[in-house]
């Protein structure tokens, strides 16, 4: 019981976190999401980038909400089904992300994606 209880304090970590890189994503300055996402600061100045970072930071961040919000409309243990489907889809899109975007995001994202999906098996 306690494993599952870490994996859902850290299933809320990963909702809280996937709104925080919406934020990085569509209000972040220039040189906090080049650094952030290891991209030249002249590229993401540029409006094609914002364009993309703007839309890919609104999938993050609708994903961490919905990874927030089900825990209101689903009781144990559909609720646990339904957030080790999402923490599913956050590990194969970071998977995704880690070889084709930068390897920060195997730790970032994935790490603590995997880490909770498998806690909540608990």
């Amino acid at each position: 019981m306690i494993l599952r209880n870490i994996g859902i304090l850290l299933t809320i970590i990963v909702g809280i976190e996937h709104i925080g890189i919406m934020w990085l994503e569509i209000f972040g300055k220039p040189d906090l999401q080049a650094k952030s996402f290891d991209m030249d600061v002249d590229f993401v100045k540029q409006p094609a980038a914002k364009t993309a970072l703007a839309n890919q930071g609104i999938y993050n961040g609708m994903l961490g909400l919905l990874i927030l919000i089900v825990f209101f409309f689903f009781r144990m243990p559909t609720l646990i089904t339904v957030w080790q489907l999402l923490l599913a889809f956050v590990v194969v899109v970071a998977i995704f992300g880690g070889f084709t975007a930068s390897k920060k995001i195997f730790v970032v994202q994935m790490l603590p994606a995997l880490i909770a999906f498998i806690l909540l098996f608990f």
